[in-house]
């Protein structure tokens, strides 16, 4: 019986035209296709080898020969993971900063009422309402590499914190420390190669003892609420609900602050977005992870 992977890679290689990968067309061909000769040469395999796996007969091609059918059939990113999971091998995973059209106009119409950011996996800021820079400071003024949520919360140096610009008092401070560590564990597994989020936990465990009690417990989960107290330094103390919703594959979080309805300090909040001139609803940071959108390359 034919495998799933074997029939998938023929449809695969029966859609893509020779002159898609600078094959001549000009002689009599059975089929629009590709050859599977000409798809062997494409990956660097052999003709048998091919065969075998269209046909089932072998339906466990290693990691090197996965990619390479992926480059030769010009796969999408979700084609390529697809044929890694028929293959029975995870895919390779990289951490992307690509935010969605759609959810870049929700937080930027949301900059009146909330301050709202966007954070890639690692906890890296990406993008950030016009809201969130007049409750918090513009984090603009931050070099990029250093704006990360988990820097933050576990210092490596005497600078402090880098993505507010005056104080701000965590309510629950060990269990938001500690989910923010289980969280980034739970990245680890989703994105395993990834080099930005290795050097994270490395550097983090190395120079913060906190950071490193809390990764060796190795608990995996997520970091989804907090409670804060802001001290805004025009209109005082401002206590807000921090709640952290993740968007898609990408597991990109949208942390939204907000303060409790008809209350002084939602009063205190309307206040500091008046107050505020800033408009960072443009402003994103971090390159997107390989094959994050379009085909493999």
């Amino acid at each position: 019986m034919t495998s799933e992977l074997g029939a998938t890679l023929r449809a695969w290689r029966d859609r893509l035209s020779p002159a898609e990968v600078a094959l001549p067309t000009g002689y009599a061909r059975r089929a629009a296709g590709l050859r599977r000769e000409e798809l062997a040469e494409l990956a660097g395999i052999s003709v048998d080898y091919l065969v075998r796996l269209e046909q089932g007969r072998f339906t466990t091609p290693s990691a090197q020969v996965v990619a390479a059918l992926a480059r030769a059939l010009r796969l999408t990113e979700a084609e390529r993971d697809h044929l890694y999971r028929l293959a029975g091998i995870a895919p390779p995973a990289h951490i992307s900063g690509h935010i969605p059209p759609g959810l870049q106009r929700v937080i930027g119409r949301l900059g009146d009422t909330a301050g709202v950011a966007v954070f890639a996996a690692d906890w890296q800021l990406l993008r950030w309402n016009r809201g969130w820079a007049a409750l918090l400071g513009d984090p603009s003024r931050v070099p990029p590499e250093l704006r990360n949520f988990a820097r933050d919360s576990f210092p490596v140096d005497e600078t402090g914190p880098r993505l507010s610009q005056w104080p701000v008092t965590s309510l629950s401070r060990e269990a938001t420390e500690a989910a923010i560590v289980s969280d980034l564990r739970r990245a680890t597994g989703r994105f395993p190669d990834d080099r930005r989020l290795s050097t994270l936990i490395r550097d983090l465990t190395a120079h913060n003892r906190r950071f490193a009690d809390l990764w060796s417990a190795g608990t995996v989960g997520a970091h989804r609420e907090d409670s804060k107290i802001v001290h805004h330094p025009t209109v005082g103390p401002v206590a807000v609900d921090c709640d952290v919703l993740t968007d898609g594959d990408n597991e990109l979080k949208v942390v939204l602050l907000t303060a409790a309805a008809n209350s002084e300090d939602e009063t205190n909040l309307r206040l500091a977005l008046l107050s505020g001139s800033f408009d960072n609803t443009t402003d994103q940071v971090g390159a997107e992870g390989p094959g994050s959108k379009g085909r493999t390359s």
